[in-house]
């Protein structure tokens, strides 16, 4: 029994202009024509077609789908393992992906509902970077401190964020100082200010035992985004970021459990 293009495409679920591609290709011609010269589909071109439909569904390109034809048993397992190898690694980025996702969804919950005028006069220089704090939110996505300070976050008002970035910035301000006037990192001018920056998280986010405030800091030091929710970048100083880092090590090892593991960088 043949087929013309027309039924083939209706019930295979192709455009015609598809199958007459693949004919000009040379990847599936009909087998027969009619008297009026129409292309007539056969039984088993229509199992070739299943094939070719099947390799397409899982990716593959039309070369690799006529390499496959010419030699299916030489060709085809290998080329569906390789198929296979990659479908997983782009299933787990698609995951990951979602995840990201799923945790941006989150950040953005967290946002106070302010005009562009309230935004500036709360939050002042310091921006909010979704990259970085859906990147945050990922990594500490397992801790109970982060779902706690996400929590926290969401109920704040208008009020409480103005308070909050007002502390934030007297205290910014008397970081710069003590840095300026050349105080060491791990002295107790500069350690103190590290032990109010971690009752600050506390008092308005979630506990921030020394452990956690360190593993903060450290993010000061490798990634600008993270120091400059502390310290916007106009007012920031060379070394700013490696010293308050410091300055939270050496608080930290004042606490009992701290340590004092912090190198600084040459």
């Amino acid at each position: 029994m043949s087929y013309s293009v027309g039924q083939v495409s209706a019930f295979a679920g192709v455009t015609v202009r598809t199958l007459h591609h693949y004919d000009k290709a040379g990847l599936l011609s009909p087998s027969d024509r009619s008297s009026a010269g129409y292309r007539l589909y056969s039984e088993a071109d229509l199992v070739g077609l299943q094939q070719i439909l099947f390799y397409r569904e899982l990716g593959f390109p039309l070369d690799e789908i006529a390499a496959i034809l010419r030699d299916p048993q030489g060709n085809a397992l290998e080329r569906l393992r390789a198929r296979q190898r990659q479908l997983s690694e782009e299933i787990a980025r698609l995951q990951r992906l979602a995840e990201v996702a799923e945790r941006a969804i989150e950040v953005q919950k967290t946002g106070v509902s302010l005009t562009p005028q309230e935004r500036f006069e709360v939050f002042g220089e310091v921006t909010f970077d979704l990259s970085y704090a859906t990147e945050a939110e990922l990594k500490w996505a397992r801790s109970e401190g982060q779902s706690e300070a996400v929590a926290r976050a969401a109920v704040h008002t208008k009020e409480d964020w103005r308070q909050l970035m007002g502390e934030a910035a007297t205290w910014r301000a008397e970081l710069l100082a003590v840095f300026d006037e050349g105080e060491p990192g791990d002295g107790e001018r500069a350690m103190d200010l590290a032990e109010e920056h971690r009752l600050h998280i506390a008092r308005w986010f979630t506990a921030c035992p020394p452990d956690m405030h360190r593993r903060i800091a450290d993010d000061f030091v490798a990634d600008p985004r993270a120091f400059a929710l502390v310290v916007p970048p106009s007012q920031q100083r060379p070394g700013l970021a490696v010293y308050t880092c410091k300055a939270v090590h050496a608080n930290a090892a004042r606490h009992p459990g701290g340590s004092m593991d912090f190198e600084e960088a040459p």
